[in-house]
């Protein structure tokens, strides 16, 4: 779009009168305005503007004809949208495409790219996104430690599709108070993510199931707005770009290969197939039902990456506990060992490794949900001779042991 058609459109917004660029929600005005992007298209966007400016723009008797609503509200809807739902004006923004019956070569490339064997949950997903904006999904992470993979193209992808209900946050960003800018929206995107802080990895679990969120701006009280965002996440971090928890079923990881395609005209190839692509969405039988709060069945999106920022996710302890524990099982040929932490303590602590007690019973309760035997009773449980050398051996001890199979071990791996 050149600079002449720009202004021309920009002066039909405020020109023609039945296209009044005024809203008035409760007692404040604001001015609706499209700013143009450096790539040439239009962003939306809602100034606070005042009774004042108004009166001195166009005339006293302008701002009685301004449409007045009582409140916003975010309503998510691309086939069927409505800015107006009663006296409300809604906050969440159409989509121009039309759909039509074509082909989409590029789009099937890209998709198939990200999703490999995931590709038709792949279509799912961005077929529910479109048709059922208000579903909560898993929280998309794309990672690789490649350049060139094609992760920020898919990106860039979706926002050319779902436009000003899409955003990109930094980690920064994603971190601060004032949450006014990305409340409402339909994804939320952040790229080069490294959210491994606990903090940061509870609340991005939270958002993403949660129904509604307070907003916070400067300046004034918070108040709430639905919540149906969904998070894409991409990282070159391939081990701890968040913390997931063993058992955690809200990420749906990919690793995502190199993409052999060097096309610098690739974005406008896949934004000319758009219409295509929607008109197959629409058409198109869902290969899933929903299985889950996230609508997929966890095992059906557990990956090998997903198992490895598992592993990385857990702390020195329980990873020095379990390399222990699986040691002994291997060596004694037994599925199922008895430890109570004093136990756990001492043999850590043979091995030059120096942990409390209150460090063991974090890992056995709430990492590993165990529970200790009810009663104070006789167990046979493992010593380790390091200087022999790691030789393994039996004792008898008597108190509340916990039971620790190799089956959970296996899947804690």
């Amino acid at each position: 779009m050149n600079e002449d058609t720009v202004q021309q459109d920009m002066e039909k917004q405020t020109d023609l009168p039945d296209e009044m660029p005024y809203i008035r929600v409760g007692t404040s005005y604001y001015k609706i305005v499209y700013a143009p992007g450096l790539d040439g298209n239009l962003m939306r966007q809602r100034i606070p503007w005042n009774y004042a400016t108004i009166k001195a723009d166009h005339g006293s008797d302008y701002a009685s004809h301004v449409p007045k609503y009582d409140a916003f509200t975010t309503y998510p809807s691309h086939i069927n949208y409505q800015r107006n739902h009663g006296k409300f004006y809604n906050l969440y923004e159409p989509i121009p495409h039309k759909p039509c019956e074509g082909e989409f070569p590029h789009i099937q490339m890209l998709v198939r790219h990200i999703f490999e064997e995931h590709y038709e949950m792949g279509l799912d997903y961005l077929q529910l996104l479109y048709l059922r904006p208000a579903v909560k999904l898993p929280i998309l992470l794309l990672v690789s430690t490649e350049r060139g993979t094609g992760k920020t193209t898919f990106l860039n992808f979706l926002k050319l599709i779902f436009q000003d209900n899409v955003t990109y946050n930094t980690n920064d960003e994603f971190r601060a108070k004032f949450n006014s800018d990305w409340g409402g929206m339909l994804i939320i995107m952040v790229d080069e993510v490294l959210l491994n802080k606990r903090e940061d990895s509870e609340r991005i679990k939270c958002l993403s199931t949660a129904r509604s969120m307070k907003i916070e701006e400067k300046g004034k009280d918070k108040y709430p707005v639905p919540l149906f965002a969904k998070f894409i996440l991409c990282s070159n971090n391939e081990n701890l770009p968040v913390i997931i928890d063993p058992e955690e079923n809200r990420y749906w990881v990919r690793k995502v290969n190199h993409l052999d395609i060097d096309d610098v005209h690739l974005l406008d190839k896949l934004e000319a197939e758009i219409p295509a692509f929607l008109y197959f969405l629409q058409h198109r039988t869902l290969s899933t039902e929903e299985r889950s709060r996230m609508w997929f069945a966890p095992e059906l999106i557990a990956t090998e990456a997903l198992r490895k920022i598992m592993h990385s996710s857990r702390n020195r302890t329980e990873l020095d506990i379990s390399e222990l524990i699986l040691h002994i099982m291997e060596s004694e040929g037994v599925d199922i060992v008895h430890f109570a932490p004093n136990d756990l303590i001492d043999l850590l602590r043979m091995s030059d490794r120096t942990v409390g007690r209150n460090q063991v019973r974090i890992v056995l309760h709430e990492n590993w949900q165990l529970e200790p035997a009810d009663n104070s009773l006789c167990y046979t449980t493992y010593q380790v001779d390091y200087s022999k050398p790691s030789r393994v051996s039996t004792c008898s001890r008597k108190g509340r042991y916990y039971t620790i199979t190799r089956e959970m071990m296996e899947r804690l791996r």
